[in-house]
């Protein structure tokens, strides 16, 4: 991944329908996207992600803003002149065409010769692991197949920019989960821009170098999986990227660490992303395998009762309700409790690791 840019949205809005009949779809959003970097648009439905995405493509043109690739700004260009390829939900190959055919029939509409249309098929096929499949036709594949025709064909130009509009909804969950990897796999070989549009976490976590988190056509946060999951922002991010528990407390102090009062009186740590933030009421978040069980006696705990235990083999939820009535989830080892000490009644106190609680923005 190069921090060079490839493609930059520059203050763009997109407002669909009629004056007093309008819909914001996206407002005022940027957002720099680095060259040869795997960057996931990440976000429930209606958020504006494929909108943005189609922006990208020149499906769509914005109301306001730029879009630049490379520099150049390339807002009102249409789709053919910019080098770019998307590949779809559907998939939309050529139904009469083969395996073969399909890969190379952008190739062919570009005017490439024979030789090259074929050494750029050979290659792509066997980026896809579908060599074997070359001469059979779209409906002789299963879902998982036709995906992978539908990236060979995407890749063979060989665009600046690769867009991905949730491409994997469609397969079953083994077939999503092994097509993830693959996915990186191909970003990694080919070095060309992915730009992928999911509102799956573990999608986004899974592959991307870089996630934008979107809600409400703005872009809330942009990291890494690791930042976008340790260090959320906002309660938007914390709550839609994994599981989180938040709890509403009073803070005081300064510096990057603050004090968090409950209502009840118990009090613990939490970091601050900002440390201008000014004290008062705050939001904290903090993920389960952040929530410690501990006995009920043991100093500074927040005492809790133990309200249910969901066993997933290698690890149990364990559901508390604090005095507040405010309820937290940890996620313990299974091995943890051999003892069977956990079962639904039981007083017990809860810390938290090193760093966990975080306080988030609204």
């Amino acid at each position: 991944m190069s921090d060079e840019v490839a493609v930059r949205a520059e203050g763009v809005s997109k407002v669909f329908g009629s004056p007093g009949n309008e819909l914001r779809a996206l407002d005022d959003v940027t957002v720099d996207i680095r060259r040869n970097e795997f960057f996931t648009l990440l976000g429930p439905s209606g958020c504006g992600k494929t909108t943005l995405l189609r922006l990208i493509a020149g499906f769509e043109t914005p109301s306001a803003g730029a879009i630049m690739l490379d520099g150049k700004d390339i807002t009102v260009d249409p789709p053919f002149k910019r080098p770019i390829n998307t590949v779809f939900q559907s998939y939309a190959l050529f139904p009469h065409l083969t395996v073969g055919q399909n890969v190379g029939f952008g190739l062919e509409m570009m005017g490439r010769s024979n030789s090259e249309i074929d050494d750029t098929v050979e290659k792509m096929l066997a980026l896809v692991q579908m060599e074997a499949m070359r001469n059979r036709l779209p409906t002789q594949l299963s879902g998982g197949q036709q995906q992978r025709v539908a990236l060979a064909r995407a890749l063979a130009p060989q665009p600046s920019v690769l867009l991905l509009d949730e491409p994997l909804s469609a397969l079953d969950l083994k077939l999503r989960k092994q097509m993830q990897i693959e996915l990186k796999r191909m970003q990694m070989e080919t070095g060309i821009t992915f730009i992928f549009v999911t509102h799956d976490q573990e999608e986004a976590l899974t592959m991307s170098d870089r996630i934008g988190v979107m809600s409400a056509g703005n872009i809330l946060q942009i990291g890494s999986p690791r930042e976008i999951y340790n260090s959320p922002q906002n309660r938007f991010v914390a709550s839609f990227i994994g599981e989180s528990n938040f709890l509403e407390g009073t803070a005081s102090g300064t510096g990057a660490k603050r004090r968090v009062a409950l209502a009840d009186g118990h009090s613990f740590e939490a970091l601050v992303a900002d440390e201008s933030v000014s004290d008062g009421k705050v939001t904290v978040a903090v993920r389960p395998e952040f929530v410690q069980v501990v006995a009920a006696d043991t100093a500074d705990a927040l005492p809790a009762t133990v309200t249910n235990i969901v066993y997933f083999g290698t690890d149990m939820h364990c559901y508390m309700s604090l005095n507040s009535g405010t309820e937290v989830v940890a996620r313990v080892s299974a091995d943890a409790d051999r003892g069977g000490a956990l079962e639904t009644g039981a007083k017990v106190g809860i810390t938290f690791a090193p760093d966990g609680p975080r306080i988030v923005g609204d």
